[in-house]
């Protein structure tokens, strides 16, 4: 790295694996020396301590690692309860960096990296958040199973002749799951229509036909354990979006906030806090946290023509909690519906989500940096008022996310 000056004089760089972490520290002495120090750790806690203390006594000002799998997140706590600071970057950008001639290891070319400032951390959000991370994820999980269980009781009933799912709009609506629980007892047809409620009512030579099928006793089995399993999926979920609920008391204002944007309610509230945290100006611009959401448009342009206006990649999880308040939000009576309305006259409707979970993105962000701008400056004095503004509108504005 001729011809940079370092930012960091004493740095670390980590390349994690499952049981094992090999560190290189990279030390500049008061005398313009440079001394490399490399040593292995086990993947066990006490490994960890080791390597903390290790790290510790040499004084490291910044460590950097990988993003490997999941791995990273146990040294990475480690590290924040003993306040050093740690980044942690993206392969893809730490590979791409130009300079490494040599055949230097991943830790030392990540400690080289960190030493002179060319490696950017991605977003962690706080341990509270970290920890939210896993009920949101299990409970998305839970949510695709259930579906995935109301799938195969389509095929189930459609196996036997029974075409409900082709009459009812939700097969596990109430009227619905009542007929369903009919039909695995063995009640008669005229017994099922009594169930119906609502419009349903208005459909009843339709219903019938739909309800006369050959279900055998091996379908009323199969039916039997995959309404049970729905059951237990559903209170399972009731207890998860309870506990996330109960979670969000310390983020209250953020959590109530995100509430006025159209399409999303209390659970996805909670969700997108989850994964972007409360306080939205650290992504820096707009555009960064919609990059980050994998929701930004692509610029694949060459010789004036446009290739690909495909989005890049990022965070599948927020990107699908978006996309599933987009798919609300077009059904409401908002200026995102008529965003919507404005696009399907050029796009598919996945594409108008995808738009529109875009400017949602941006929305949620604005709100929020404008929010800020409002109420925590209300109990500082004129100077400090007046430099909060000013880094919240660097913030804004640039390129670059606000610091502390």
């Amino acid at each position: 790295m001729e011809g940079l000056s370092p930012l960091y004089r004493r740095v670390a760089g980590i390349d994690v694996h499952k049981m094992l972490h090999v560190v290189m520290a990279v030390i500049e002495r008061p005398d313009g020396t440079i001394e490399q120090q490399r040593r292995e750790f086990g993947g066990f806690k006490r490994d960890c301590r080791a390597l903390t203390s290790w790290l510790l006594e040499l004084n490291v000002e910044l460590v950097v690692m990988e993003s490997t799998g999941i791995y990273w997140k146990s040294i990475y706590a480690h590290l924040e309860r003993a306040g050093i600071r740690a980044w942690v970057a993206n392969a893809h950008f730490v590979k791409h960096v130009p300079g490494r001639k040599t055949d230097m290891n991943d830790s030392q070319w990540l400690a080289v990296l960190a030493r002179f400032g060319l490696v950017r951390a991605s977003f962690i959000p706080p341990q509270d958040l970290r920890e939210l991370r896993l009920v949101s994820r299990y409970r998305r999980k839970l949510t695709a199973m259930r579906a995935s269980e109301i799938n195969r009781l389509h095929k189930i009933l459609d196996d036997g002749g029974i075409k409900l799912g082709g009459i009812v709009s939700d097969l596990n609506g109430l009227s619905a799951r009542e007929m369903v629980a009919g039909l695995i007892e063995g009640r008669s047809i005229n017994a099922l229509l009594d169930m119906a409620r609502g419009q349903l009512k208005l459909r009843r030579d339709d219903l019938q036909a739909a309800l006369d099928g050959d279900l055998t006793a091996r379908h009323r089995f199969i039916l039997g354990h995959i309404r049970e399993h729905i059951e237990i999926l559903e209170r399972s979920l009731a207890e998860l979006d309870a506990y996330i609920l109960d979670a969000m008391a310390p983020y209250q204002w953020a959590h109530r906030l995100l509430q006025t944007v159209p399409g999303i309610d209390q659970i996805a509230s909670a969700l997108i806090l989850i994964e972007i945290g409360d306080n939205m100006t650290r992504f820096g611009s707009a555009d960064r946290i919609a990059a980050w959401a994998a929701l930004c448009p692509g610029n694949n342009e060459s010789a004036g023509k446009r290739k690909s206006g495909r989005t890049g990649k990022g965070s599948s999880v927020i990107r699908y909690i978006m996309c599933e308040c987009a798919n609300s939000a077009w059904k409401t009576k908002s200026t995102l519906a008529t965003k919507y309305r404005s696009l399907m006259v050029r796009k598919t409707h996945k594409k108008a989500i995808i738009a529109l979970a875009h400017k949602m993105i941006r929305l949620i962000r604005a709100t929020d940096t404008q929010s800020r701008l409002s109420r925590p400056t209300d109990r500082l004095s004129g100077h400090q008022r007046e430099e909060k503004r000013a880094a919240l509108d660097q913030a804004i504005e640039g390129d670059r996310p606000m610091a502390g």
